[in-house]
């Protein structure tokens, strides 16, 4: 029969649900950072004494500007999350790039965006 070149619909269904769990998650996390930035639950010390605000006001532009980087990551992370989910309905899904091979199960479950197997990953 030779090797396979694309995952069974069954095994796409359980990397979909993988991915959409992880893409809930991210959501999630993404919203808390988003909130961190613009502080709309704020409990900062705008309504304290100035003496708090001068010595709050690094640590505060410090902590937005980390939030910000940690708010970027996850938005990309959650874009190639939905990317996984449209390689799943082209049932491209699991395919490196590279190889043009299957990505090992065990990859995609911990990875479930990847688009590159370890053997292509590690020629980078």
């Amino acid at each position: 029969m030779g090797e396979k070149n694309r995952y069974s619909d069954a095994e796409l269904q359980e990397f979909k649900q993988i991915i959409q769990q992880k893409l809930e998650k991210a959501k999630e996390d993404y919203e808390l950072l988003k909130s961190a930035i613009t502080q709309s639950e704020s409990n900062d010390t705008q309504d304290t004494s100035p003496t708090f605000k001068v010595l709050e006001e690094g640590a505060a532009t410090l902590s937005k500007e980390e939030a910000g980087r940690l708010a970027q990551r996850q938005l990309k992370f959650i874009q190639h999350l939905q990317g996984a989910l449209v390689r799943i309905e082209n049932k491209t899904y699991g395919i490196c790039r590279e190889t043009g091979k299957l990505i090992s199960k065990e990859r995609l479950r911990a990875v479930p965006h990847a688009t590159l197997s370890i053997e292509a990953k590690s020629r980078q």
